[in-house]
């Protein structure tokens, strides 16, 4: 174990299984000797997470609702009750219906389009808000994004046009909680095999082509974003903010795929 987080303390929102990028960074960041808590949504996902949590050490598991502020305020009073402070966040929370993540983004429906923003944008402003408060000497926000923000990704859809808004709310944040020495950024991965990247239509052909033209000739890993996550929360990522990190093996840079694949 290192140090580099030593006596820091922090929520990791999202971890669904092993295979979570919220759990590659919540090992990292345990492993340099951060304090860490656990929310989850729902009984079944509290049994996923709690053996997990408990493996860094854990024992601070919170059942939180994002789209209930009663729920959001219970989470945050039990955070300050036990810890009084916190040193960093990581926003791991997004949701569209899977039914809308496959065909033309023309059909997004009304109300999934509101309840994708809603979870997938306005959840982490509205954590960052109730972390910040947690924050007097300063901290780091993270959330995580994926190029289907700024490029067509097929079957993304919905999404797209949510991680385009979370992006945005990244710039936003860091410019409002800079002056407290609250960071915020957001790591955006390539494509994952995880269980919200298998909701995507398409998903493994996807993954496949990117491993394949990426200019590293590789996707990303859990341990690459969980290193990214740490250098964020830590004192290395001191005068970083506002930003968009891709951990992607470099596929955001292409044009075209690579000259034996066209």
């Amino acid at each position: 174990m290192a140090d580099l987080m030593k006596g820091k303390r922090g929520l990791v929102m999202g971890v669904a299984n092993e295979r979570s990028i919220a759990w590659g960074i919540a090992k990292a960041l345990a492993a340099e000797g951060a304090d860490l808590a656990f929310s989850y949504q729902g009984e079944a996902f509290g049994k996923r997470v709690e053996p997990l949590a408990a493996s860094v050490g854990s024992s601070l598991l919170v059942d939180v609702d994002v789209n209930d502020d009663a729920s959001m305020d219970a989470c945050f009073a039990t955070l300050k009750d036990r810890w009084g402070t916190m040193d960093f966040l990581v926003h791991a929370i997004a949701f569209s219906d899977k039914n809308e993540l496959t065909g033309r983004f023309i059909n997004t429906s009304r109300g999934n389009f509101q309840n994708s923003l809603t979870i997938s944008c306005f959840s982490f402003i509205d954590v960052s808000r109730r972390a910040a408060e947690m924050m007097p000497e300063g901290g780091s926000l993270i959330t995580l994004t994926f190029q289907g923000s700024n490029k067509v990704a097929p079957n993304y859809n919905v999404m797209g046009v949510a991680k385009a808004a979370l992006e945005s709310a990244t710039r936003y944040l860091a410019n409002d909680l800079g002056p407290q020495g609250v960071r915020v950024n957001a790591i955006s991965p390539g494509p994952m095999k995880t269980l919200a990247g298998a909701a995507i239509g398409g998903a493994r052909a996807t993954f496949r082509h990117t491993e394949a033209n990426a200019p590293l000739r590789a996707n990303a890993t859990l341990e690459a974003i969980g290193g990214t996550a740490v250098w964020l929360c830590s004192e290395g990522g001191a005068c970083t903010t506002g930003e968009v990190i891709h951990v992607d093996g470099g596929y955001h840079v292409l044009g075209f795929p690579q000259a034996e694949n066209l």
